[in-house]
């Protein structure tokens, strides 16, 4: 049995993050720190295996641009440390989702008792059904 490869990690080098002033409700503190942070991931000049790029390029995600960079904001947190290891974190998990191939499904027949039980249960339908019709008089 094989063992599950070890999660993907970006190396830090290859993703540019900025720091802004994060939005919504926060006070005085909103607006005078920039703690939150705005990361970039280009993927195509990334040093991902090919397959794990590929993969993660056909991902339907709006975190990915039509130009093939991630982009992802934080600011869950006070402080820009915080928003930038959570920024990080989160774009490890999204390359781990597509980290593993997924498993090529092999078409398979019906076997021949499946065949036979589903033709029995459609014959009893068909009986049933009939029972249903206007009651006719025996004479």
């Amino acid at each position: 049995m094989a063992l599950p490869p070890l999660p993907l990690v970006v190396p830090e080098d290859e993703v540019e993050i900025t720091a802004m002033r994060a939005q919504g409700a926060g006070g005085q503190n909103v607006n005078k720190v920039s703690s939150a942070v705005h990361l970039r991931f280009d993927v195509a000049a990334s040093s991902l295996p090919e397959g794990v790029k590929e993969r993660l390029l056909a991902l339907r995600d709006t975190r990915i641009t039509q130009e093939g960079v991630v982009v992802i904001k934080a600011q869950q947190y006070r402080s820009q440390e915080q928003n930038r290891a959570d920024a990080l974190e989160r774009l490890n998990a999204l390359v781990n989702t597509v980290a593993v191939p997924p498993r090529v499904r092999r078409a398979t027949k019906p076997t021949y008792g499946s065949q036979q039980r589903r033709l029995e249960g459609k014959a009893q339908r068909g009986v049933t059904k009939a029972l249903r019709g206007r009651v006719r008089d025996g004479s």
